[in-house]
């Protein structure tokens, strides 16, 4: 069973990738709400969301934003976007891109991810967390 906090949204993303390390810095940098925590795609809890919504990890290489209010998942620009409005100013602005078509928005997002690697580099495990950021992470 997923543990979220009440009030929370959980943030999936692929530890091992240092542009997704470095955002998930950035995002808990500026959430000065407290909406997000966060856990890597590959941790106990990223299997568990994959199983449950059924994605298929080959096709979906991305980003995963999962509201257990409203049991939703959403992926790709989407996510990134929706978890952009909630970041307050200057970061909120990105979100006003919601307004252009989901498959232009995820060719440019498919596109960024596809060289992800090649551009920022791998690590060899998931990031852990200090312990002043431990709090924000789900097992």
């Amino acid at each position: 069973m997923i543990d979220i906090p009440n009030n929370k949204q959980l943030i999936l993303f692929d530890g091992v990738c240092n542009l997704c390390n470095s955002s998930v810095l950035y995002v808990i940098k500026r959430d000065k709400k407290d909406k997000f925590v966060f856990a890597p795609l590959q941790s106990d809890v990223g299997e568990e969301i994959i199983k449950k919504f059924n994605i298929n990890t080959v096709n979906t290489d991305s980003i995963l934003l999962y509201n257990p209010k409203k049991d939703r998942l959403t992926y790709k620009s989407t996510a990134a976007l929706l978890v952009a409005k909630d970041l307050g100013f200057p970061t909120c602005i990105l979100s006003i891109f919601l307004i252009v078509p989901t498959f232009i928005r995820n060719w440019i997002y498919n596109y960024i991810a596809k060289n992800r690697y090649k551009w920022y580099g791998k690590k060899e495990s998931c990031m852990i967390p200090t312990l002043e950021l431990k709090s924000k992470f789900i097992a």
